[in-house]
């Protein structure tokens, strides 16, 4: 009996947890953070925009050592994944991340003092971000931190973030916002292969090409700063649509659906 008893419990230890679990998860973090101070939330959202310029320089340092080739984007796009990874194991708070975790708490009680709540931290994070990318970008715009290899692989990285229209990259948007929130679900139980899922979730991000509107800003703000293009059109262009984009993917199908999900199964509410 003490052996059958030992294999159930080992049983249940290597089970994968039970959607509920995930979402119970995910949801008390995100009321965690909705308890956050905005100051703490604005110094920590620009630790994650400065970080996230990591994943653009990363990926031009690796272009500017492999040569040209079909496969070039294939290894070039794993630079993508350093900003993720420092941001997510360093804590630091990142809008797309938000538009999975706080949305729980909101869709559950549903009232005015956790939607405005809810828009203070969707504003702070997202405000403090921009302001982390825009000085990245300033940074290696307007200094010789970097020599000219390494501008013309930041030059030929914003060109391919900013080759696409308004509903392109709105659509990519869809796609980035839905990975990135997808990636923040998968997390709470990922233990010891967390570093891998945001490699390969952020991997498929930057080589598809899908937008991410923090990541993206960081390559278009350096092509504003050196005059390849209007500020105009980086905000229009690329901003605008890639936070629209990200903000449905993640709202839409990722928080939404899977609060339907719960709901349906009558543990919306529970625990």
């Amino acid at each position: 009996m003490a052996d059958e008893q030992k294999q159930k419990d080992e049983a249940e230890e290597r089970s994968a947890p039970a959607g509920a679990v995930v979402y119970h998860a995910i949801r008390k973090e995100g009321e965690g953070e909705l308890e956050r101070p905005t100051s703490a939330l604005l110094w920590s959202g620009l630790a994650a925009g400065l970080s996230m310029g990591f994943s653009f320089v990363a990926e031009a340092l690796l272009r500017s050592h492999i040569p040209e080739a079909s496969w070039r984007p294939l290894i070039v796009n794993f630079g993508y994944s350093v900003g993720f990874l420092i941001v997510i194991l360093g804590r630091q708070q990142l809008f797309t991340e938000n538009t999975l975790t706080v949305i729980l708490p909101l869709l559950v009680r549903r009232d005015g003092s956790t939607l405005r709540n809810v828009a203070r931290l969707w504003t702070a994070v997202f405000l403090a971000n921009m302001a982390g990318a825009f000085l990245f970008a300033l940074v290696i715009a307007k200094t010789t931190a970097f020599d000219s290899g390494m501008h013309d692989a930041f030059i030929a990285l914003g060109d391919e973030a900013t080759r696409a229209g308004f509903a392109t990259t709105l659509l990519r948007g869809i796609f980035g916002g839905w990975l990135i929130a997808m990636m923040v679900w998968l997390l709470p139980f990922a233990e010891s292969a967390r570093v891998w899922v945001i490699i390969i979730v952020t991997y498929i991000v930057g080589l598809g090409g899908f937008s991410h509107v923090i990541a993206g800003s960081i390559d278009t703000m350096f092509l504003a700063f050196i005059g390849r293009i209007s500020w105009l059109d980086c905000v229009n262009g690329y901003i605008v649509p890639a936070l629209l984009g990200n903000t449905i993917g993640g709202v839409a199908l990722v928080a939404a659906i899977n609060h339907a999900q719960m709901v349906a199964g009558g543990k919306g509410m529970d625990m």
